[in-house]
């Protein structure tokens, strides 16, 4: 019995994070609210932008897998580095208006201590995602999670976890959670959640 109620639960969990996903894909912001539940210390600005104090930060869960280029890669061992996780796909029109933001801030930084890392999601192939990218000119791997695994087991209960396409995480250089923001961003407000993590010692 328990060896047939497994695949239950997984299918039982990715149909709920689908559910989730179809929910809130290509929402708006969080209205300044804290994700998460329970008690948190997530302080949200205007801009609708949480982020974390430097002593109360989580670690994300395994982050690794394949990318649309068909390499593998695990967010941990970009530790050091200062990593933007933005959750996208190729049929999200926010995730379109924010790509050649993200473009151009990620090849500003590049050499400067911040990677950018993609966790593409729910393009049943990897065809229209790849064409996304090059479309944008996107110049950093995106993992392909089609069925929002990584999103769901990869950030913790209370944390500041991706929720929605699209929403961002920020990393901190010791691999923490540090930033989110759940709507679409701009130049502006994608450097806002990167440059005071750079400054950190």
């Amino acid at each position: 019995m328990s060896l047939s109620r497994a695949p239950r639960r997984t299918l039982l969990a990715v149909g709920v994070l689908s559910a989730a996903l179809a929910l809130s894909a290509c929402s708006g912001d969080s209205n300044g609210k804290s994700g998460g539940g329970g008690n948190t210390n997530f302080v949200t600005n205007t801009g609708g932008i949480s982020t974390a104090a430097k002593g109360e930060r989580a670690t994300p869960g395994k982050l690794a897998g394949e990318t649309l280029d068909g390499k593998q890669l695990d967010v941990a061992g970009l530790k050091g580095n200062v990593v933007v996780l933005n959750a996208w796909g190729s049929w999200c029109a926010p995730c379109r208006a924010e790509a050649p933001h993200f473009a151009k801030v990620a090849k500003d930084f590049e050499g400067k201590g911040v990677e950018f890392v993609g966790l593409n999601t729910r393009d049943p192939n990897k065809q229209p995602a790849l064409a996304f990218e090059e479309d944008y000119g996107v110049p950093y791997p995106s993992l392909y999670d089609p069925q929002g695994k990584l999103i769901l087991f990869g950030f913790p209960k209370g944390t500041l976890s991706l929720q929605g396409i699209p929403s961002t995480v920020v990393l901190d250089k010791e691999g923490k959670i540090a930033a989110r923001s759940l709507m679409a961003l701009d130049e502006e407000k994608l450097r806002s959640m990167i440059e005071p993590l750079l400054k950190e010692k």
